[in-house]
């Protein structure tokens, strides 16, 4: 009797946790590799906005809005911002957020030591001043304008990170945040999952599980999402047009502020000797027809960093197509054209090597593309495909940029003479001077003279060869509600989980 009874109660509490797993809701998301989740010294990781939170964040305007901060004062003439902060919030470990970890968060950035690409969004910062648990304060050296955009910067849990190396601690791999999910388990390689933080302090999410199945090849992701192992992934172009008409699917087709085009390496000396070749470079590149081929039209041929931004200057040099000025410029350097079709210069073959990630199909297909057209025009390019991106010995870089928020962004630490994000060398002292000008006035009328002039003297004396502005094709389940599809998509598309405690998905 008593081992009838034993069975029964068994057979009771597994049925309960079949109805119970039946009830709960996943979400797949078909993600790319992460060796680590560290907001603090790596600019970009779609997942880092569902673990943690910033003072600030963004809507789906792009405008900045309360986060851990519920509301904030600028003193204009001492450049001082307070931040007063929400009570009551706690990290996923049950240990309660404070002032503390947002000061520990932005010195750890500021720190040279630890290396953060970041640290130029906070080099104004003299002084940090907490004020008590649920009060922040920020002298600035100047005025940014850009500040309150910057402070959407995940916090991260002092207590956990004390004393901790920034770049290598374990944590990275275990991160505790306060955002609306939770770190469950990760697989490498494999698999991130996120369960719901049930404690968020903006309200419990309404999916109960996210998982960011690892999917590295854009090719695998496609077939995927068809055989139903996805709910949402980031398709290119070609592979998104295949759900466009299909039952069960829903398709997303995003503007971004994303940008591709090819990074010249000012640190490989092959520059030093042909830098005034690049404009030859820029005019042998058809924009139009790798839009078209690649891309299938959903996008537009880019000549610069802002064409998205309120500041663009459209009255730059474009660098439209026209191999015949590319080669008048190439001759004009004294290269000479010789019988196998390619130009020369003091003897040697003038051509370089455009490195890409792996991976990325797209940017694969633009940096072959792109090759192409160049050898067409007698230079010999070629490209390669490295396993590990080797940012100063490589000769150029097949790179995507792209910011929708401030125009600061993504230009100041881009472009800036030895910022943390300006992985080519570059350096202009007037760019440098116009992007100082750029982000230290908030009247808007400064700030436009300002990035014209940064435009033009970038179209002037390039750093990049830019090619194409892409849209974010998103593919996903019908039965996901939720995702804005109005929003205006950052680098690598990133930005469409910014209200994914409001999806729901339907049963």
């Amino acid at each position: 009797m008593k081992k009838a009874i034993l069975f029964l109660a068994a057979t009771a509490a597994l049925a309960c946790m079949n109805v119970c797993a039946a009830e709960a809701s996943t979400l797949v998301y078909g993600s790319g590799d992460y060796t680590r989740i560290n907001p603090a010294m790596d600019e970009h990781g779609e997942i880092n906005i569902l673990l943690f939170n910033g003072l600030t964040a963004h809507d789906g305007e792009n405008q900045v809005v309360p986060g851990l901060a519920k509301s904030w004062e600028f003193d204009e003439e001492a450049f001082k911002y307070t931040f007063h902060l929400e009570e009551g919030v706690k990290w996923h470990d049950g240990e309660p957020f404070t002032a503390d970890d947002v000061k520990f968060t932005i010195e750890s950035i500021m720190d040279p030591e630890n290396g953060s690409e970041n640290a130029p969004n906070y080099e104004d910062v003299e002084e940090i001043e907490v004020i008590d648990d649920y009060t922040i304060a920020f002298w600035l050296s100047s005025p940014n304008v850009a500040f309150l955009d910057y402070m959407t910067m995940a916090v991260l849990p002092e207590h956990l990170l004390a004393e901790e190396n920034m770049q290598e601690s374990d944590f990275f791999r275990n991160p505790v945040g306060t955002g609306p999910y939770k770190l469950a388990e990760w697989d490498e390689g494999q698999a991130i999952i996120l369960e719901k933080n049930e404690e968020y302090f903006k309200g419990e999410p309404n999916i109960d599980e996210i998982i960011f199945k690892i999917v590295t090849d854009d090719n695998a992701k496609a077939m995927q999402m068809e055989a139903g192992e996805l709910d949402l992934a980031l398709l290119t172009p070609k592979d998104a047009q295949l759900f466009a008409e299909r039952e069960g699917y829903t398709c997303y087709d995003m503007q971004t502020s994303d940008y591709r085009g090819i990074l010249f390496n000012f640190w490989n000396e092959y520059w030093t000797k042909n830098k005034d070749i690049i404009p030859a470079i820029c005019y042998g590149i058809d924009r139009e027809a790798i839009i078209n081929a690649i891309i299938l039209g959903q996008g537009m041929p880019a000549y610069g960093p802002l064409q998205r931004n309120i500041y663009n200057n459209e009255n730059v040099e474009h660098y439209d197509y026209n191999p015949e000025k590319a080669k008048e410029i190439l001759e004009a350097a004294g290269c000479t054209m010789e019988e196998d079709g390619f130009y020369y210069r003091d003897g040697e073959k003038l051509g370089f090597v455009i490195s890409v990630g792996s991976g990325d199909q797209v940017r694969v297909d633009m940096a072959q593309a792109a090759a192409q057209q160049l050898r067409e025009i007698g230079l010999d390019v070629t490209v390669d495909i490295p396993a590990q991106v080797d940012w100063g010995g490589q000769m150029a870089y097949l790179i995507g940029w792209g910011s929708p928020f401030d125009a600061d962004d993504h230009t100041y630490k881009v472009f800036g003479t030895d910022k943390g994000a300006n992985y080519s060398g570059y350096s202009n002292k007037m760019v440098d001077q116009y992007l100082t000008e750029a982000r230290q006035s908030n009247d808007p009328a400064v700030r436009g003279e300002a990035y014209a002039k940064f435009q033009e003297e970038l179209a002037n004396d390039p750093a990049f060869a830019f090619i194409c502005y892409i849209d974010a094709n998103y593919v996903a389940k019908s039965s996901i509600s939720g995702i804005a599809p109005d929003t205006v998509m950052g680098h690598h598309g990133v930005g469409i989980f910014w209200n994914v405690a409001e999806w729901t998905i339907e049963e």
